[in-house]
């Protein structure tokens, strides 16, 4: 089993931080496992509270870089999360797809949301070992997804945007551990 390691800090103390990066190769392909630390500020824990939900998108991109034409696109994964509030089961839901779970405190939801394990990005035997590939990972807050009042009134406030800088690093299977480069 291969696995990139890397840890990522972000200059404000406020702003999400990802953290425990991995780019694991096993037998069902190459999986992500990632952590990401971030708190809702208080006026993302009122619209979340008041039964609007809040969707959070993790985004991954996987390049092969060519010298005579164009990187060559080799995966692009996204999994979004949809978080909410239930006044009559007073209960927090976490959705991604089909599935869901619901959790008594926001904390709780947050925590299982912000620990993602086992994440499938590329398929089995689709990367050669020894080629260098160009991996970059965000986690955000998606605004595109809240109802148009939100949305609008969101633009240009700092409280509605919650979100990392993406992470790039060099992956290459079969060569062991290599540092990340944020730009």
């Amino acid at each position: 089993m291969l696995a990139l390691a890397c840890a990522f800090s972000v200059a404000h103390a406020s702003d999400p931080e990802l953290r425990n990066v991995a780019l694991v190769s096993s037998e069902d392909g190459h999986q992500l496992q990632f952590d990401v630390v971030f708190e809702l500020n208080p006026r993302l824990e009122e619209v979340v509270s008041r039964g609007v939900p809040l969707y959070f998108v993790a985004e991954f991109e996987l390049t092969r870089p060519r010298w005579y034409w164009f990187d060559e696109d080799l995966a692009k994964r996204s999994l979004t999360y949809r978080l909410s509030y239930h006044a009559l089961t007073r209960q927090y839901r976490l959705a991604t797809g089909p599935l869901h779970q619901n959790f008594p405190t926001l904390e709780s939801a947050l925590k299982t949301m912000s620990r993602v394990r086992s994440w499938t990005v590329a398929e089995r035997g689709s990367l050669s070992v020894g080629v260098g590939y160009q991996a970059q990972l965000r986690f955000r807050l998606d605004l595109t997804q809240m109802p148009k009042p939100f949305q609008v009134g969101a633009i240009g406030d700092r409280d509605w945007s919650l979100g990392t800088e993406w992470l790039r690093w060099t992956y290459v299977p079969g060569a062991g551990n290599t540092e990340p480069v944020s730009q």
